[in-house]
């Protein structure tokens, strides 16, 4: 397969001060054509520390279209800004949305390189069918993620602990209100600089057990990243951070015993000598650093078992002192240690307010890998290259 920027000579245009769209120039690979629109920068690149999680955003966006009868079509760099859409589109009245989301990471040598991007895109086309929806193919999606961040290469910050935050989505377009999957979608892909996922850092998090809310249910949309699921949780996750707690861990929809996920995070918890994370049982989602974890602990010798466990379990463990450390997975914040969870029993220490050895060696060694300062030896790192 071509690299989508073969034949691409790319000049950033950094001088320019007119606000005028340059013509559009053309990408051109044997899948995917895609035509820019440059628009010079009127702002300086932020500092890391003005970064943040999510709060700005890059000069340009990728969007492509989909018509029944027609397929992808109109493959773009653009520069960002509002989507025009119709009143009633489908994303709007019957929730046709869902994302996806990976980092590109600045080496020390100064190679940009995404950290398991085709995963990524997979999980996106795999997931778009559960909710109606035509999604572009995986290596399509690959593809324009690293097309536009090629392009947007110079907003890939360089201090430690930042990336660029890419952010893949899929929304229904066509304009009817009846209850049906759209006919026309959207694939657009906009990119932020980020610094921390949690602003204190790597410091252990207070978690809210929720008993009564529930964020999936077996049969239901748990196992994509449709904005929905999002929504659902959004009440609870409010009124954790009202009591003092920055997630929540989310219980089974039927029993309300059974850990699942925790906020936007995959919940692994260490008893005795077994590493404990809920099964993908089509509750939980797939997270990429969720498998990266299992695959690196795994190698180290741990046993690690994907396997349902009640609160109860934790609770348990930690009164017979068999309970080791507790941490969440994630895109965002790569792992989050977890140092005290608060239920309807009231609270539960699972740390003395530190990082544990192995948060700390799981966060040490990933980090290492995305940064190419670490051998890869799962293929985890794809460079983007290009025609400089």
């Amino acid at each position: 397969m071509g690299d989508v920027h073969t034949d691409l000579v790319l000049e950033r245009r950094k001088t320019m001060t007119s606000s005028t769209l340059t013509p559009p120039e053309q990408i051109a690979s044997s899948t995917l054509d895609v035509r820019i629109h440059h628009v010079p920068r009127t702002r300086t690149l932020p500092s890391a520390a003005e970064l943040g999680f999510g709060r700005i955003f890059t000069d340009h966006m990728f969007a492509m279209e989909y018509e029944e009868g027609r397929g992808w079509f109109d493959a773009r760099i653009l520069p960002y800004g509002p989507i025009p859409i119709d009143p009633g589109a489908s994303c709007l009245h019957y929730g046709q949305a869902m994302f996806d989301g990976c980092k590109a990471f600045r080496s020390k040598q100064g190679r940009i390189q995404l950290f398991r991007g085709r995963r990524h895109a997979a999980r996106l086309a795999d997931g778009a069918p559960r909710l109606g929806m035509v999604a572009p193919s995986a290596e399509t999606i690959y593809q324009a993620m690293t097309a536009l961040v090629h392009f947007e290469k110079d907003w890939v910050p360089s201090e430690p602990g930042t990336a660029l935050y890419l952010r893949p989505t899929l929304v229904g377009t066509e304009g009817f209100l009846g209850v049906r999957p759209s006919k026309k979608y959207l694939f657009f892909i906009i990119l932020s600089p980020v610094g921390a996922y949690y602003k204190d850092g790597l410091k252990p998090v207070r978690i809210w057990v929720e008993k009564d809310l529930i964020r999936a249910a077996k049969g239901g949309l748990g196992a994509v990243k449709a904005g929905a699921n999002y929504a659902a949780s959004l009440f609870a996750a409010t009124e954790a951070q009202k009591r003092g707690y920055a997630q929540v861990l989310w219980l089974d929809a039927l029993e309300h015993r059974y850990c699942e996920e925790v906020g936007v995070m995959n919940l692994f918890v260490q008893f005795k000598d077994e590493i404990v994370t809920a099964p993908l049982g089509g509750t939980i989602l797939a997270g990429v650093t969720r498998d990266s974890v299992i695959t690196l602990l795994r190698d180290w010798g741990y046993k690690v078992s994907e396997r349902r466990y009640a609160f109860d379990e934790i609770v348990e463990a930690r009164k017979n002192g068999t309970l080791g450390e507790v941490f969440g997975t994630g895109t965002a914040a790569v792992i989050s240690p977890v140092g005290e969870f608060g239920h309807e029993g009231g609270v539960l220490k699972t740390s003395d307010d530190a990082i544990g050895p192995l948060t700390q060696r799981l966060y040490s060694s990933l980090t290492a890998i995305q940064y190419g300062e670490a051998e890869d030896p799962y293929g985890w790192v794809e460079e983007v290259t290009g025609v400089a």
